[in-house]
């Protein structure tokens, strides 16, 4: 058990660097409620347990080669690009992604959470530093190691599930403009990070 606080607390303290899928899961359960966001959230925790596998079995080392390294950011920042604009463009009524254009369901939404979290693999790298530094650390073996990181999955779980609980609480009081300018702001920003993987060196 103490394994598995540790995992929660530390994951916590990396959910208070607010980025776009937080802001994505707020305007879902704002505008489509809080199953169809619970159902998002899903997907973005499932990705991060994938990706914690992964870096525990060694795959970031694989991910530090720089000709792999550019070409998964490259693909990953072109599809961050891609939804960032569609959602932009979502508020005009326009969709250029084939199937999005429908009304938003908790099969799409988990789909489209799965897409974009999976776009940047390089958080590959991250768990990899993240969970190498724990086992030096606190001298961690495997189960202690499965148990740490079932918590920090745990803490995206409970920290996006509260953020869906407050956009639900909002969405009953906020103007269909402020909401329009949520729905751009989400965009942008991952538009913005999409171009940065795309240009980043390093």
């Amino acid at each position: 058990m103490r394994r598995y606080l540790e995992g929660l607390k530390f994951g916590m303290l990396l959910q208070l660097a607010v980025g776009p899928m937080c802001l994505m899961v707020f305007n879902t359960a704002k505008g489509s409620g809080f199953w169809i966001a619970f159902s998002l959230v899903s997907a973005i925790a499932l990705v991060d347990a994938f990706y914690i596998i992964l870096a525990a079995f060694g795959i970031s080392r694989l991910l530090e080669e720089e000709h792999v390294r550019k070409i998964i950011q490259f693909f990953g920042g072109f599809i961050l690009v891609l939804f960032g604009l569609n959602i932009i463009l979502g508020v005009f009524h326009v969709s250029i992604i084939p199937g999005l254009n429908v009304k938003i369901t908790t099969g799409n939404i988990f789909l489209q959470g799965l897409v974009l979290t999976l776009s940047n693999p390089l958080t590959i790298v991250f768990w990899g530093g993240v969970l190498t530094a724990k086992i030096a650390e606190n001298d961690m073996n495997k189960i202690a190691l499965a148990i740490f990181s079932s918590g920090l999955v745990s803490a995206t779980l409970f920290f996006l599930t509260t953020v869906a609980g407050f956009g639900t609480v909002v969405s009953t009081f906020l103007p269909e403009r402020i909401s329009d300018l949520l729905n751009m702001l989400v965009g942008a920003v991952l538009m913005w990070l999409g171009l940065r993987m795309m240009s980043k060196k390093k």
